[in-house]
């Protein structure tokens, strides 16, 4: 039986994380709302019972419904047999894995810096200063610390030779920020050499390369978490 992907069907946002994993890995799944349209995945959400997940992206698996991008990613690694093998290791993915979430939840506080229930042009002020240290201070030390790890077994990927789930969730980081901030990741090409060399070798992974050639693969858009506004962008 595949799994079921719940995620809101018109944008990539962090279901991708998932999708892609999934995709890398040949692992058989449903894309749920996709196939079933946005009011399908509320109604599936509200007669979920027990303990729920507070939001998509979410998985079910039989009995299992679990959400939350990194616990979501560790569990399917697990099930998979996709790990490095040595507990220490994984668990350091894992930390990695969340680590992605704090960055990934920061780009989305740049166009939406003082309250997600507000549209971008109500707070534009607010996100063109956001944007500003965003990249001159946020970007570079998440990007460094990525960078860092990567060089640990040498690369391309996390573990050497083997990619993880943490690669794949680069690789999205990598290609996010080019849409969001084509100027000032062209400005800094070169500064982080490992994740770009990251950014090249996820799409030679079979199961990626099919995926990112295919329809399933959505667009990066202005109703997503990467977005791109002409004036958050380097000056």
């Amino acid at each position: 039986m595949s799994i079921e992907l719940w995620y809101w069907p018109e944008i990539p946002g962090r279901g991708e994380f998932v999708r892609l994993f999934m995709e890398g890995a040949e692992i058989e799944y449903e894309d749920m709302a996709r196939e079933q349209g946005a009011d399908a995945l509320v109604e599936h959400m509200h007669a979920l019972e027990g303990i729920r997940p507070f939001a998509p992206p979410y998985i079910v698996d039989g009995d299992l419904c679990i959400g939350q991008v990194a616990h979501v990613l560790a569990y399917l690694t697990d099930k998979y047999g996709l790990g490095s093998g040595e507990l220490e290791t994984d668990l350091q993915l894992i930390q990695l894995q969340l680590d992605i979430t704090d960055f990934v939840a920061e780009v989305h506080s740049v166009h939406h810096p003082i309250a997600s229930s507000l549209y971008y042009a109500d707070q534009m002020d607010a996100a063109f200063e956001r944007a500003q240290d965003f990249r001159a201070n946020r970007i570079p030390k998440f990007l460094i610390h990525f960078d860092n790890a990567l060089a640990v077994h040498g690369g391309p990927y996390s573990l050497g030779q083997q990619w993880t789930h943490v690669d794949t969730s680069l690789f999205q980081v990598m290609e996010g920020l080019d849409y969001m901030f084509p100027k000032y990741m062209r400005k800094m090409q070169g500064t982080w050499a490992n994740l770009e060399g990251l950014q090249a070798a996820v799409p030679e992974i079979d199961g990626v390369a099919d995926y990112l050639a295919s329809e399933r693969r959505m667009d990066f858009n202005e109703d997503g978490i990467f977005r791109h506004y002409e004036e958050l962008d380097e000056q």
